[in-house]
């Protein structure tokens, strides 16, 4: 039999409504594997079980009385600790946050409780979703389940790693410049970023106003279409939301790639700084085995990774310190240093630097939206360039590397999915990165289910260590 806790959120919701299982026996076991298992992970950075088993009652209760608020009724998930949960402590992972309890929840906890959801707990972050692997932080970083030496990418670390190590079968992150693609990449799980403006960030602490973008990290590609039905649509309140269709996103996802024109922009990762052979070779395998399923897939050619970086690392500093500048000044030993190091750069970063920035901004959407998406219905390409580093790689003193190459659609905000692609010589996950035009979020969902079945082969049996280990 397979453990409650492996089983898919559709699976779970279709034996919730048989009465096969129960929402508290769902979460009993989800409790249990975090008790066995965190101690070696650091994912979360508070469990909330009393809470949890009261959301499972509820779900229960209503299941009994014919009322079922949706495919999440019932189903356990955890949030990334810059998320606000009224009554429950979200620290940011921070010194300056450690004793903030939020009044109200953010807009995602909101309507994942209206949808019937079981909230397990808070999950760890870099400090204000930016600076890390830190070790002079309130929490120890989070450890990747494939190999505890090695990082889970960060911000959403505790996101990546619990998900991977079948804690929760869904935890939310955020991603300004790729903090829920790489952890996704580093611990082999899926991860979404939506369209900027299709789910609300009300509620959630910001790190940059024009770059944020909430979203989930999942087992798998169904599990990540249920989690956005839930959490998509339009927040007055949220300056950044757009008022859009919410399509429903599983409706599509068997139908394939056949017909699909998907462009290849290796120009972005040829050269890159971190390129791994096996990375290349996995691209390669998967650009072949999409065209064996139908799809046309031909090259493009995009503008340089180091203008869309340089752009992206610009705003995301300046609208950093613009948040943080009085608690810079008047209180930067609270801090831990890896984020101080990159946030007080916003100092010398001028309006005239900000504006230019902003105006390539434009260009660089551009040339995606109005040409290589013009031309093609989606974008396949790298993600993390290569296997999770370890954490004995980065340096105590300065922020370290992490060769990924997500910033591109955060400056664009397009939809972009982080998918497994196989496993290096090392035994840890490499990845893929879907992308595709503004609000075509289920577009990619379904390329992405359409990758999820061909790497079924390329070692999705294998499990990550810790893991392996418990068992």
């Amino acid at each position: 039999m397979t453990a409650l806790t492996d089983l898919s959120m559709a699976e779970m919701g279709r034996r919730l409504r048989t009465g096969s299982t129960t929402s508290v026996a769902l979460t009993e076991a989800a409790l249990a594997r975090i008790a066995a298992l965190d101690g070696a992970l650091h994912s979360f950075v508070l469990v909330t079980g009393e809470r949890a088993l009261a959301d499972a009652a509820k779900a229960d209760a209503d299941f009994a009385a014919g009322r079922d608020a949706g495919a999440m009724q019932g189903i356990p998930y955890a949030l990334k600790d810059i998320y606000d949960t009224a009554g429950i402590r979200t620290t940011c992972h921070s010194k300056l946050r450690i004793d903030d309890i939020p009044a109200k929840d953010c807009v995602v906890a909101v309507k994942l409780k209206a949808g019937g959801g079981v909230l397990l707990g808070k999950l760890a972050t870099h400090e204000f979703a930016l600076g890390g692997p830190s070790f002079d932080l309130p929490f120890p970083p989070a450890r990747n389940p494939w190999n505890t030496e090695h990082i889970t990418g960060g911000s959403s670390s505790g996101s990546g790693a619990a998900v991977a190590a079948g804690l929760v079968r869904m935890a939310m992150g955020s991603d300004t410049g790729g903090s829920i693609r790489g952890p996704a990449a580093y611990c082999g799980t899926v991860g979404l970023k939506p369209t900027y403006g299709l789910v609300s960030r009300r509620g959630v602490f910001p790190l940059s106003y024009t770059l944020d973008h909430c979203g989930p990290l999942s087992a798998n590609v169904e599990d990540t279409a249920i989690t956005m039905q839930a959490i998509a649509g339009f927040d007055s309140v949220d300056p950044a939301s757009r008022n859009h269709p919410i399509p429903d996103f599983r409706s599509g996802l068997e139908d394939g790639v056949a017909g699909l024109r998907i462009g290849l922009p290796r120009n972005l990762w040829r050269d890159a700084e971190g390129l791994t052979p096996e990375t290349t070779a996995a691209l390669d395998r998967l650009a072949e085995a999409l065209a064996a399923e139908g799809a046309i897939v031909e090259e493009v050619t995009l503008p340089d990774y180091a203008l869309f970086n340089a752009c992206g690392r610009v705003i995301l500093v300046a609208e950093a310190y613009a948040i943080h500048e009085a608690n810079l000044r008047a209180r930067p030993q609270d801090y831990g240093e890896l984020l101080f190091m990159r946030m007080v750069i916003g100092a010398s970063i001028s309006s005239a630097d900000y504006i230019q920035a902003q105006r390539l901004r434009r260009e660089l959407s551009v040339a995606v939206n109005r040409g290589a998406l013009a031309q093609h219905d989606l974008l396949l390409t790298a993600c993390a360039l290569g296997p999770a580093p370890a954490f004995s790689e980065y340096p105590k003193d300065r922020p370290g590397p992490m060769h990924i190459q997500t910033m591109p659609f955060n400056v664009t905000g397009n939809p972009a999915l982080s998918m497994p692609a196989g496993f290096s010589s090392s035994g840890l996950p490499l990845s893929a990165q879907l992308v595709g035009r503004p609000f075509e979020d289920a577009l990619v969902l379904r390329a992405g289910r359409a990758v999820e079945k061909i790497t079924a082969g390329w070692g999705a049996a294998r499990r990550p260590a810790v893991m392996a280990e418990a068992a």
